[in-house]
């Protein structure tokens, strides 16, 4: 049962969230109202195949049977939803029903922060940061506003990383097996649980000189291997039967996208490709210092999808950005590779991962620094020390902040700022390391940064027409102020974690 004060944030978090249902929601609506339809509609063997509409499924196939539950529903609520001809299908009753999945789906992440509160001791830190992290600016825009579903999909990696703190490796694993099966994004934070299980539950030593015990150790390897292998057979053994493993694969790796997403996210590619677009007007100036192709430039500045081209610097290919981010999972290895392991080491290790695949990953969503923000909102709940609480002050403004331009109306703007101006006030006031709040903890130049965020606001959210012809100027300003923090906080969590 929930306790009083879980009810009540539950409360104010309905309040709020009831009050975003009229807020624009964007393609991602129909994307899931299509899945419903698919998932109702047909035989489980059509579901990636089908493609009357441009938005297929493309989601493992534990998530399409989350779809399918809910569809159920849908049908009794208006049978409208789940007609698979229906396209664009957006009355008031489908709106509904839809944000309404989403503030009940929630559910899962709350109960999963209930159980971290516990493990903390239920300390006022505790409580704060996990009601901060349930009405973070992530959850209220991407999904009660934008519309998808991230608060169920991280409330399940919430109870893996809890079950992870409760020594419960196996649970852990096996939680963290259905996740993968849900969304694959979660692969990326994959190497952090690998070697985390494999030190800690695998490996059984015995005797004064911890020698390793072969039997028992293999007897966990096996164990641990079974519940995966079933987990993945029960996702994805109708499929690899019916022999369309090919397709479905095909669905759920689309490399066909480009290097950069339509907004660039907040990355060190949103820098990279920054510095092409200035290199590429410098060099009308100068053409005999820069050379310059800019024939097709407007891939990575106009909403497509398909490759990123570059006027000045190299093109990236997909596997040089596997390799870079490969490369920067290495702290989160170091953390993993100490002599003392636990599990706040593990929490640390899945941030690094996390923060490693948005840095560098191939077309990485702007969204997907939530997967960051939230692993380190518990360890922030767990007393963290001041240095961390400064990196979650600046990754938390400059990640949420870089959110903004999904919500592009008029009549989101007053809401938008509203809300991540008072999230980001309680965030700085009410979370503390040593008895200091977040504020004061602060270095001078992080401050600066923060306040830094209100000039930017105006130029890009309230002038924007002094930019002229350079229509795509305000977003990429958005990115690479924005990516700026979220480069600074990497590197100095990666830092103060392989320290420790």
């Amino acid at each position: 049962m929930l306790d009083a004060s879980a009810l009540a944030l539950l409360a104010v978090g309905t309040g709020v969230k009831l009050l975003l249902w009229p807020a624009y929601h964007s393609t991602d609506f129909e994307v899931h109202r299509n899945w419903l339809a698919i998932t109702a509609s047909l035989p489980v063997g059509r579901w990636y195949y089908e493609d009357r509409s441009e938005w297929t499924l493309d989601y493992p196939p534990l998530f399409a049977a989350f779809e399918w539950v809910l569809s159920l529903s849908a049908r009794l609520w208006d049978p409208r939803i789940v007609d698979i001809d229906n396209l664009g299908y957006a009355a008031a009753s489908c709106v509904a029903f839809q944000r309404l999945s989403v503030m009940v789906s929630e559910l899962v992440l709350v109960m999963a922060l209930r159980r971290v509160v516990r493990i903390a001791g239920s300390t006022v830190q505790s409580r704060v940061a996990a009601a901060l992290v349930f009405l973070s600016p992530g959850f209220l825009f991407v999904d009660h506003v934008h519309f998808q579903y991230n608060g169920f999909l991280l409330g399940i990696l919430v109870y893996s990383l809890a079950f992870a703190l409760e020594g419960r490796d196996l649970l852990a694993g096996t939680t963290f097996a259905v996740l993968l099966c849900c969304k694959h994004i979660f692969m990326y934070i994959a190497p952090a649980y690998f070697l985390y299980l494999l030190r800690h539950y695998c490996v059984v030593t015995s005797g004064r000189r911890r020698r390793l015990d072969i039997g028992a150790s293999a007897l966990r390897l096996a164990a641990l291997g079974s519940v995966v292998v079933a987990v993945f057979a029960v996702a994805f053994g109708p499929f690899v039967a019916m022999g369309h493993m090919r397709q479905v694969l095909a669905r759920l790796f689309p490399f066909k996208r480009g290097l950069c997403h339509a907004f660039w996210a907040p990355n060190f590619w949103a820098l990279y490709t920054f510095t092409d677009r200035v290199l590429a007007i410098a060099s009308r100036f100068a053409p005999h210092l820069i050379t310059a192709d800019t024939s097709q430039l407007s891939s990575s500045t106009r909403g497509r999808v398909g490759d990123t081209r570059f006027a000045v610097l190299p093109d990236v290919p997909p596997l040089a950005t596997f390799a870079a981010t490969l490369v920067a999972m290495a702290p989160a290895c170091v953390v993993l590779m100490r002599r003392k392991l636990d599990a706040v080491h593990f929490v640390q290790a899945v941030v690094l991962c996390a923060y490693a695949s948005f840095m560098f990953g191939w077309h990485v969503h702007e969204k997907a620094i939530i997967l960051v923000l939230v692993p380190l909102g518990l360890l922030v709940a767990m007393s963290p020390s001041r240095y961390v609480l400064r990196m979650h002050a600046v990754l938390s403004v400059a990640g949420f902040y870089g959110l903004l331009p999904l919500l592009y109306g008029a009549q989101e703007l007053p809401l938008k700022a509203a809300i991540l101006l008072i999230w980001t006030l309680c965030s700085l006031s009410l979370l503390r390391a040593d008895g200091a709040p977040a504020w004061s903890c602060l270095a001078r130049i992080e401050r600066l940064y923060i306040a830094g965020h209100v000039p930017l606001f105006v130029f890009t959210e309230l002038v924007p027409g002094v930019f002229g012809r350079l229509q795509f100027m305000p977003l990429a300003l958005v990115s690479v102020y924005t990516a700026l923090g979220v480069g600074y906080s990497w590197f100095g969590l990666a830092r103060a974690f392989c320290r420790l």
